[in-house]
């Protein structure tokens, strides 16, 4: 049966106190906080993390078919995934594909991988960042973050029992092309006649078409953009209240087309043989499913849980950068030239250095070459290379300068020199760190990260961070 080979989350290192966003606009604060993605992440580059973690100890796994799916896409004409297709350094030889438009795109796009894993493997990843206009409630309660899995036939920990979904035209949220924030009908309107009676129905005909009952599940995932449908669909359908996932609504907030799938796997991480776990996605539509650990799921060692993610965070950032970070507060640009496009032909030249950190190896001295070099700078030898990726090694600071005076979103400006494990030295930019904790010796590793957009094209590459 088709199901869940393995599954890797991500969430964001910052974090917003809502208290905050209250004390700024002299409002009426809200209680926890949400995730926020730092200055240099977007779909993209948290994408990568997700998929990165859901490989990690499954390298082995052939990869035949991606998708991506998002309500913000860094490129509305380019292949998204494309990007997220080198960062991972996949094989050429595969489909990949972006899926937006909904914050429903996530668990939708998770069905439709699902329905055609006989043809190979499937790996689906849900990246999102939640904006909302200041001082409304979408700014409140929404939230960063992203997951990724790999579905497939074999080694599987969670089957797809059943799959259930509807689909309903409304007018309950929307944003139009070009728009930064989306629009909410009022919530009394979405609560009572949209998103409630969906996920009740979606729960119903799943648990029949299953043909199980309430006391079957495990654990229960309630997906909705109003947080208040949980509390009615948990009263009609007969929930015990310990039965409910955590929504995480305290701690990172609602994370649109990433929200159900981060939920799906904080259950996993908590899962045993047998668990059953109903999952009830309401946006233009429902969609519901089950799935079945398997005993497998006992011997499946996640990179990080999500749990572990939420409290791996600073939570002291200012409304204002957060403003700034996201260009709704337009700050003075730096007073000296702005950065250059990146050009295309030499980027794609240089691809399997920029997008995948693939550096090489002399084959006659073994000295390792970050950039990848044709000389080898210690013996003289002449492409005698291999290439060797370093986007999977940890390193060390082996020296370090904090720069007041590079423009960054989020001075100082930490760079390091970086020695990696088993060889190869590179000069690079720490990020989700603090400055005066930096030192010699740290241990480091890679992170995908957007540097700058520079006439219309995003510049990515690698910088490196505190292990987290």
């Amino acid at each position: 049966m088709a199901g869940i080979i393995s599954y890797g989350a991500y969430i964001p290192f910052n974090r917003l106190q809502r208290a905050a966003i209250g004390a700024a606009l002299e409002s009426r604060p809200g209680k926890g906080e949400r995730s926020v993605a730092s200055y240099d992440e977007d779909t993209i580059t948290m994408a990568v993390e997700a998929a990165r973690a859901a490989r990690h100890g499954r390298e082995d796994v052939p990869i035949q078919s991606m998708y991506f799916a998002t309500t913000e896409p860094p490129y509305q004409e380019k292949l998204n995934s494309a990007i997220v297709h080198a960062a991972l350094d996949l094989p050429a030889s595969m489909r990949v594909l972006d899926v937006t438009g909904s914050v429903g795109a996530g668990l939708g796009t998770l069905f439709a991988a699902a329905e055609g894993v006989a043809a190979g493997n499937r790996l689906v990843v849900m990246s999102d960042i939640r904006l909302g206009a200041p001082d409304g409630s979408a700014e409140q309660a929404g939230g960063d973050g992203a997951v990724a899995f790999i579905l497939g036939t074999d080694d599987v920990i969670a089957e797809l029992e059943a799959t259930y979904s509807e689909t309903l035209t409304h007018q309950a949220m929307w944003r139009l092309p070009g728009e930064k924030f989306a629009k909410v009908w009022e919530e009394r309107f979405s609560l009572s006649q949209i998103y409630s009676p969906l996920l009740i129905s979606g729960g119903k005909n799943v648990l029949e078409k299953a043909g199980l009952t309430m006391s079957d599940i495990s654990a229960v995932v309630v997906d909705s953009p109003n947080p208040r449908a949980a509390a009615n669909v948990a009263k009609a359908l007969g929930i015990e209240p310990g039965k409910m996932v955590d929504g995480m609504q305290a701690t990172v907030g609602h994370t649109g087309a990433a929200y159900a799938g981060l939920m799906i796997a904080g259950a996993l991480d908590a899962a045993k043989p047998g668990d059953r776990i109903l999952v009830l996605s309401a946006s233009d539509g429902v969609d519901a499913a089950i799935l079945k650990a398997t005993d497998a799921v006992a011997n499946y060692k996640n990179a990080r849980t999500v749990a572990a993610l939420i409290d791996s965070k600073r939570n002291d950032l200012g409304y204002t950068r957060y403003l700034k970070w996201r260009g709704i507060l337009e700050a003075e640009r730096p007073r000296r030239p702005d950065p250059d496009r990146p050009a295309a032909p030499p980027v794609f030249r240089a691809r399997h250095w920029k997008f995948s950190f693939v550096g090489n190896e002399c084959t006659e001295c073994g000295a390792r070459h970050l950039p990848p070099q044709k000389v080898c700078v210690s013996c003289g030898a002449v492409e005698k290379m291999k290439e060797l990726p370093f986007a999977d090694r940890r390193g060390k600071v082996a020296t370090y300068t904090l720069d007041h005076l590079a423009y960054t979103l989020q001075p100082p400006m930490v760079m390091a020199m970086i020695d990696f494990e088993g060889g190869g030295r590179v000069e690079l930019e720490v990020t989700d760190c603090e400055p005066d904790n930096v030192d010699i010796g740290m241990e480091l590793e890679m992170t995908f990260r957007r540097f700058w957009t520079a006439d219309g094209v995003h510049n990515y590459f690698w910088k490196t961070r505190p292990v987290r």
